[in-house]
């Protein structure tokens, strides 16, 4: 039994408008394709907030937890700017000054006379052995020069130097 038309409508009706009672087919389509068009948006969308900081993190930067901060202010203010300036870190090298500045504050302790402390000792990374072709040629040209000038040299050992203290009252006799 099929139920007759309405006067109104046309004998042919096209394939996505359903008869009543039916499961709307293109509409389940369209909302399947929505979900999924949303959801993929929000993965890039957060996937392109957090590029700053997995470059800074990649290439090991001093400013990664500032680059890191950056990316989460934008993120929950919508301040682009702030995202802007961390990628902006995230490409920069900042120089490493803390590690010269403590084998500078080691050296001055030793020439003071004082015992270096445990964590400035640690902290100072020791030098690496060379690599490349060049490097070993001017390290066995130092040895080699360094060899010489011990047959020239009396054969003492290295004295340490004395501490500022002794040299002080040394001075003050004179």
């Amino acid at each position: 039994m099929t139920e007759p038309l309405h006067p109104a409508a046309t004998h042919h009706l096209p394939s996505f408008i359903t008869a009543p009672g039916e499961t709307d087919v293109l509409m389940v389509v369209t909302a399947v394709i929505l979900a999924f068009s949303v959801l993929m948006f929000g993965v890039l969308f957060f996937w392109l907030h957090s590029l700053p900081e997995r470059m800074a993190h990649r290439s090991h930067k001093l400013q990664m937890e500032l680059v890191a901060v950056l990316c989460l202010i934008s993120l929950f203010t919508h301040m682009h700017i702030f995202w802007i300036a961390g990628l902006l870190l995230a490409m920069i090298d900042l120089p490493d000054f803390g590690t010269p500045l403590r084998r500078i504050a080691t050296s001055a302790e030793k020439i003071a006379g004082m015992e270096p402390s445990e964590a400035t000792l640690q902290e100072v990374p020791e030098t690496a052995p060379p690599t490349s072709p060049v490097d070993k040629k001017v390290e066995t040209a130092l040895e080699t020069n360094a060899a010489s000038k011990k047959s020239d040299a009396p054969s003492t050992p290295p004295t340490k130097p004395e501490p500022a203290k002794a040299r002080q009252k040394e001075r003050a006799h004179a």
